[in-house]
């Protein structure tokens, strides 16, 4: 079953429990695109009104982004 806010930067599917992301939470999402992870990621939280910060990093050795809910 597909979710509408499932990201798949690289070609497979992440699941995201946004319900549970609350303001100031942050998220790390393993891909070597970060460029369309971002804009999947912009989507869904404009889609939810939410603003956020990103920043494309490296965490246990993998590339990725990590976004933070602002509000």
């Amino acid at each position: 079953m597909h979710r509408t806010y499932d990201l798949n930067p690289d070609g497979v599917r992440v699941i995201i429990n946004w319900d549970k992301m609350v303001t100031n939470a942050s998220i790390f999402v393993p891909c070597v695109n970060t460029d369309k992870a971002l804009k999947q990621i912009k989507q869904i939280t404009k889609e939810k009104g939410w603003g956020i910060e990103t920043k494309i990093l490296i965490e246990g050795g993998k590339l990725g982004l990590r976004v933070w809910r602002t509000t």
